[in-house]
């Protein structure tokens, strides 16, 4: 499922996802979870034991969704992750694999005084 982080998607129409304002709405992947091991309220009918979490920048806040109320849009190319303090950067390609490449002007953690 790591491949789907950072893909844009569409919130399904449910009842759920209506009530909640969520319907049609399009956001991007920013993670998942095992809710039974977490604390988090999720929307919707989980199957399996798996959660998706999705960013709405014009709400700026992220909800929990059951899988089956995500439609994939796209697979998120262009998407980057950087970790502070690390020389590398990930960017996710056309294919939706994330490819590793050196960070220009990251400032490293023992430099803390540059």
């Amino acid at each position: 499922m790591f491949d789907t982080l950072g893909s844009k998607v569409r919130i399904k129409k449910t009842p759920e996802t209506e009530d909640k304002g969520l319907a049609g709405r399009e956001g991007i992947i920013q993670g998942h979870t095992t809710p039974s091991i977490m604390d988090i309220e999720v929307i919707g009918t989980l199957t399996e034991d798996f959660a998706i979490n999705v960013q709405f920048d014009e709400l700026k806040k992220s909800y929990w969704f059951a899988e089956d109320l995500i439609e994939i849009l796209d697979n998120g190319q262009g998407a980057e992750i950087t970790i502070k303090g690390d020389d590398k950067k990930w960017i996710k390609d056309k294919k939706g694999r994330w490819t590793e490449e050196k960070a220009e002007n990251t400032k490293q953690w023992w430099k803390f005084w540059k």
